[in-house]
């Protein structure tokens, strides 16, 4: 059974940054499809980016695009989101998620993922 398992939230100044890591047990790293969701307070659940663990590709929201960096360490069986320049509405639960890679490139749709972490807690301040 996949797991994941999510470290590195935390309550943070506006303009600071965070690195949220994911690691995967129980399964295969390569060939998996990996996203980061998070969900503020009353609202969705959200996609924020994704990444093709074996090729590379990424996709990301428009509204994180330039300050969130998704990527990997298969060696370490790792998946990381670098957040940058946070802003007080980046507030949320942040969950990775996987499944398995079909073609060379990774939704960020919630339906479309197999398995799923407990989520970490990021806090941004203004």
């Amino acid at each position: 059974q996949v797991q994941l398992v999510e470290s590195g939230g935390g309550s943070v100044q506006a303009g600071g940054s965070l690195r949220l890591s994911c690691h995967v047990s129980g399964g295969s790293f390569s060939g998996m499809c990996m996203a980061w969701f998070r969900q503020a307070p009353g609202r969705e659940r959200e996609g924020t980016s994704s990444i093709h663990t074996t090729t590379g590709p990424t996709t990301y929201a428009h509204s994180v695009k330039g300050r969130f960096t998704i990527s990997r360490d298969n060696a370490e069986n790792t998946l990381y989101l670098q957040i940058d320049s946070l802003k007080p509405e980046d507030t949320a639960m942040y969950y990775c998620a996987a499944k398995t890679a079909y073609g060379g490139s990774c939704p960020m749709l919630e339906r479309a993922y197999t398995y799923w972490g407990q989520g970490t807690q990021v806090i941004v301040s203004s």
